[in-house]
């Protein structure tokens, strides 16, 4: 199997039931994807130390998903292997009262990383234009105006130095209903398990809809989405780590030279 990431176009219209939720055919296996994968850990531990060093510019990466898309498994198999000093990771749940006191982007801004670090969001603001839109928890004049305040905050990070990548991890809905099952059958996933979950499901085609709009609406030059197909767990990790080694390389982070003539420095 060869998984292909679909890189949304600034302004183009994206239809999702149009994008594979499956890895298109090719030659490459299970074990194969895993060991390339890997190999991959390797080289993105490598590059984190050097943008560690480097401490010009951050990395925010982002991931949404429906539920049981997927988040928790690629947050671990892209970022379980690097230096932990380098990558904070936050899981944004529903907002709490002191949260709710400020505006909706007060406590997104707060986790954005410290130049030099990678930043990895499991949710994002982009709550408020999709459960809050689904869920009904603001008008829609409220979060139809939030797809601006969105791509100016985004813009604001890429002009400070922050590189945003955001990942929309593409499921079936036949999949998600099988890893539901896969939670309520084994006890330890149990903890995993919301009814909530369920109520979200009754609105999956409200969901899909909601994505799309965002998905067109704030991927942009400077921020642009990322559709991975992600009913093969094993494919998809594969697909992020090719993806974010790519986007790293790109930036080619660099140590700054010593401020010191290592030359003449002897040890006794």
């Amino acid at each position: 199997m060869k998984t292909k990431i679909h890189l949304c176009e600034p302004g183009k219209r994206v239809r999702l039931d149009r994008l594979p939720t499956d890895p298109e055919n090719g030659s490459e296996t299970k074990l194969e994807a895993m060991e390339r994968t890997e190999a991959l850990r390797l080289v993105l531990r490598d590059l984190q130390e050097r943008l560690y060093a480097e401490g010009r510019r951050g990395l925010v990466v982002i991931f949404q998903a429906m539920d049981t898309g997927g988040k928790d498994g690629a947050v671990r198999s892209l970022f379980a292997g690097l230096d932990p000093a380098g990558v904070d990771v936050t899981g944004f749940k529903g907002p709490n009262s002191s949260e709710l006191a400020h505006d909706y982007l007060w406590r997104i801004h707060q986790r954005v990383p410290a130049r030099g670090k990678i930043g990895v969001w499991n949710r994002s603001h982009y709550e408020d234009v999709l459960a809050a839109r689904v869920r009904r928890l603001v008008p829609e004049e409220v979060w139809k105006r939030r797809f601006g305040h969105i791509n100016d905050f985004e813009r604001m990070l890429s002009d400070e130095g922050m590189v945003v990548v955001k990942y929309f991890l593409h499921i079936g809905r036949d999949i998600q209903k099988k890893r539901l099952e896969e939670r309520l059958a084994d006890p330890s996933k149990h903890w995993k398990f919301d009814p909530a979950d369920l109520e979200d499901r009754l609105h999956w085609d409200d969901y899909q809809r909601a994505y799309e709009e965002a998905l067109e609406r704030c991927s942009t030059e400077w921020a642009p989405w990322r559709v991975v197909p992600s009913d093969r767990k094993w494919a998809r990790n594969l697909a992020l780590a090719e993806d974010l080694v790519e986007v790293l390389r790109g930036l080619d982070p660099c140590p700054p030279p010593s401020r010191y003539d290592l030359s003449r420095i002897v040890i006794e």
